[in-house]
Order: C-alpha cells, then structure tokens, then sequence
C-alpha cells in the first residue's frame, strides 16, 4: 500500500485543519530568554548563544575578512548561480517598490505620499539541518533595491556558502547568532547588535514565538509555520508531481503536500511514484515521515472545487495546471503556473520571494516583499482657500467628537 494516502471528497475537511503549532510550549521557553537579552544585553546573549549554538568566541559579530575568506570557498558553479539568481531578485523586487504620488483633491488642496526605506532590517538565515543562503538571496536583495542602509544578517552557525554570499553581495554587517536571543537582540539592541526595524526570515518554533511576542516591539514579517505546498491537476506527469511534493516534504517532519485531483489514475500513480523516488532520496528520513504524516491526494469531482478547497486552506505553495484558474484564487502565499514552474525554482532563481505566509496567514498577505522595507508616508498641503472649503466639515466633526480644540485650530486660521 502506497504511504501516500489517497482520500475521498469527504475527508477534505479533516485533511485541510492543521495541526496547531504549540506555540504556546515555545512561548513559554522563549519569555525568559528575551527577557534577559533585554535586560543583561550582551551579556545574557553570549551566554545563551554558547549554551545553545556552540558560540566560542568573544563577539557575535562577523568580520568583513571572514566573509571574505568565506566568499573564496566558494565554487565557480555556486558563485554562477548566485549571481543569476541575483539577478532575477532584484528585477523582480524593483516592481515592488511604490512610487511616490500626488494628487490636487479641489483648488489648493494637495495630497500625496512619499517612499522612505527603513533604516536598519535584519535577516535571519536558518542554518540548522539545511543551510539557506538563498533565505539570505530572498531577505537581502529586496532590502538592497529598497535603499535600506543598514541590512543585518544573522546566522547560527559559520557556513561558507551563506557568509560567503553575504560578501558576493556587499552586506556588510554579519552575526553569528540564532534562536529567540538573536531576534531578542535585534528587537532591543545591545552594545555589539543595533536594534532593527523589521526582522524578516524564516526559523524553527521558538524564532517564531520570538517574532510573535516581540511583534509590538518591532516590525515583522510573519510568524512562520512548518512550509506546505497544495496542487492542483486533473493530468499531469506523475514523476513531476511526485517529485515536487517531496520538495517539500523534505524541508520538515511537519511539511505538507497535498495534492487535489480529478483523477483516480493520476492519484494512484503519484502516491506510487512518491514510494519510488523515495527509496533514492538521501532526505527521505524527514520527507517519508512528513509525506506519512501530513500529506494525503484528495480527490474532487472539478478543478473548480479543487480552488474552492484551496481558498480555504491558503496555502504557502499553490501549483496549478494553468492560468486559467487564476480567476477561481483569492488565497495563497505564491501560486506556481504550469508543467514548468517547479515550486524549487521560486525557492532559488526565478524572482519572486520564497518567504511566504504559512499555516493560513495568505489569507491575510502575500510573501515577503521590497515594499516591506520601505514607508509609506502621506503628505498634504492646503491653502488658506482649500481650508475654508473644508472647515464646515472639520469643525462640525471635530465637535461632535468633543474635540474642541480641533475645531478651533482651523477656525483660529480663518478669522
């Protein structure tokens, strides 16, 4: 019998509910943690990164020669790909940036918004099980085409190929820090880590209880939960789609992979060629218990039907069959188009972020983007004229809320 379960229509509910994250048990590790970074600083940061990450030296921060150092491990073929994936990034986050704007509402009355960058961000790079220097890619570059001028990356362990490609693409301020007292860091700052605006990247449960309780404290992304991919096909290559479920299987003993099809044959030889790539995998210690586990094919009577189980679920990951779906979606972190756009290509080249919204947060917003790094901030502008137009409408509002002092400051101008 295949591991991957094949289920009827009426299981789609029981399929489609996650598990919660308990985050709660994360929560309750973590408080004591940020607060000590936020009271001892570096002190208590030093001594939960060498209790936790092995830390052996006298400073969390990196220097530029290491990077360096790190940068000429690198193999030709690496460097390769980093430079075209650069490349695809950056052009990709352009399109994102707003443009500053600005209309004239009536006679003299002027309003518009400017575009700011943040001043510091801080990217963190996974680097536990799976080194991620394309998370680095993802996080950098955007915050680079938005002018952000101090851009932070920190990482728990010393991997050539995520500091090496910090140096390849000019980012200057690297730390070797992981875990909730690497967030706590950067959301408080200490004498060693400046305090950033916004914290963007990917980690295990107690980052992102980290990242949720010191969201008041600074910007986020996301709290991010175990990475999922939902498919869509009423044909295909079952070799394909197997293949591409078990991308993300791999990344987690909690990934998903869910497949949504039409077809009895197709179902049954995906969950046949799932068993048979998995017998070759060198990861299919993670993705046979994540494809056991959280995964199953769910079979509909329509690919309309399939979109409709979709929106629901709001996946990270939405691969379809063609465009012409586009109009059934509302709800997905990314959506993967045709036999040719693997969800790998958008972890690594293609363009768009691969940190996207999971465990139903695409509800809310899409992946992470170059307009995250930057502010959007109004302005206006108004003669004497376009003011008397508006008073009748600010004093009379201004009054009911019982706001006086409102309605005279417009008033006193009119006199």
């Amino acid at each position: 019998m295949p591991l991957l379960r094949i289920l009827p229509r009426s299981k789609a509910t029981s399929l489609l509910k996650r598990r919660n994250m308990k985050l709660a048990e994360a929560i309750a590790v973590v408080e004591p943690i940020l607060e000590a970074v936020h009271r001892h600083g570096d002190k208590a940061l030093l001594e939960y990164a060498r209790r936790f990450d092995n830390f052996d030296r006298r400073s969390p921060r990196i220097a530029p020669k290491e990077c360096e150092a790190a940068a000429k491990q690198l193999t030709p073929q690496f460097v390769k790909a980093v430079k075209m994936a650069s490349a695809n990034i950056r052009n990709f986050a352009k399109l994102q940036i707003p443009k500053a704007a600005s209309i004239e509402l009536a006679p003299g009355h002027r309003a518009g918004y400017i575009i700011r960058p943040l001043d510091t961000v801080a990217a963190y790079i996974p680097s536990g099980r799976y080194p991620l220097p394309s998370t680095l890619l993802m996080t950098a570059l955007p915050a680079q085409v938005a002018g952000v001028p101090n851009i932070c990356v920190t990482s728990p362990r010393f991997v050539p190929e995520i500091f090496g490609t910090a140096h390849l693409l000019g980012v200057k301020n690297t730390f070797l820090l992981g875990g909730a007292h690497a967030i706590a860091a950067f959301a408080f700052g200490t004498k060693t880590v400046p305090k950033a605006d916004r914290i963007v990247g990917p980690g295990n449960i107690y980052v992102a209880a980290a990242k949720k309780l010191l969201a008041g404290d600074v910007g986020i992304d996301f709290v991010a939960g175990p990475t999922e991919i939902l498919m869509i096909a009423a044909k295909g290559n079952p070799k394909w789609i197997a293949g591409d479920m078990l991308a993300q299987a791999e990344h987690d003993t909690d990934a998903a992979a869910i497949l949504l099809t039409t077809s009895a044959t197709l179902a049954e030889a995906v969950a046949l060629e799932v068993d048979r790539q998995l017998e070759t995998l060198p990861t299919s210690a993670v993705a046979r218990v994540a494809i056991r586990r959280n995964s199953a094919i769910l079979l509909v009577d329509s690919l309309e039907e399939a979109c409709e189980l979709s929106n629901r679920f709001a996946p990270e990951h939405l691969s379809i069959p063609s465009s012409n779906l586009l109009k059934h979606l509302k709800h997905a972190g990314g959506i993967f188009i045709g036999d040719y756009s693997p969800e790998a290509a958008g972890d690594y080249a293609s363009g768009p972020n691969h940190v996207l919204p999971t465990s139903g947060a695409a509800r809310l917003r899409g992946g992470l983007s170059a307009a995250d790094y930057v502010k959007v901030i109004t302005t206006q502008s108004l003669t004497r004229g376009a003011l008397a137009a508006l008073a009748p409408s600010i004093t009379t509002l201004a009054r009911a809320e019982g706001l006086e002092a409102h309605a005279r400051s417009v008033e006193a101008r009119l006199d």
